[in-house]
């Protein structure tokens, strides 16, 4: 079993968006690892409207691509994780606020714990939000309440990102 510990306030500032990859393949025990670690992710009212598609086909991956505006690295990496807001599962509770709120809120907060997880794994990733939803329904099937709300492609990182800045706090604190 693989166990790393890590500070979570340095993983939050060291955490960077790669999107540069080494071709050495993922096990699936790693993408297990990432999976669960996306599953413990708070979730409104614990309804868990979220789901994970994993890619690793290559035409997949290129049509993914092109849905992407062509961004070149979500076919590049050796899988990407399609995160989807799961609009039933949380609309049976929650109704309307749960189709257009809660489930969405609950897969960015899975997606977060992935890139975090994929930093703890010695592994690299970047969170995709700029694409044709449609189009990435289409490649992938979706059922109509599977809403695509970000692809994450994840591979061994063959780059180092430079650390941008960030605001100061008392600039986004308010009293």
């Amino acid at each position: 079993m693989l166990v790393f510990k890590l500070d979570v306030f340095e993983a939050i500032k060291d955490r960077r968006s790669v999107r540069v990859f080494k071709s050495k393949p993922i096990s699936r025990n790693i993408i297990n690892r990432i999976l669960e670690a996306a599953q413990w992710a708070p979730s409104a009212g614990n309804c868990q409207a979220r789901d994970f598609i994993i890619v690793d086909d290559v035409e997949i991956k290129r049509r993914l691509c092109d849905a992407a505006l062509g961004q070149s690295f979500i076919e590049k990496a050796p899988i990407d994780i399609v995160v989807c807001a799961n609009e039933e599962r949380s609309s049976r509770r929650y109704g309307d606020r749960g189709r257009e709120l809660y489930c969405i809120l609950d897969a960015a907060s899975a997606v977060q714990n992935i890139l975090l997880a994929v930093h703890a794994l010695g592994l690299g990733a970047c969170w995709v939000g700029a694409f044709n939803d449609i189009a990435v329904a289409k490649v992938l099937n979706l059922s109509h309440w599977l809403r695509p709300v970000a692809i994450i492609p994840i591979g061994y990182p063959d780059e180092k990102p430079w650390r941008p800045s960030r605001m100061a706090v008392k600039t986004i604190e308010y009293t």
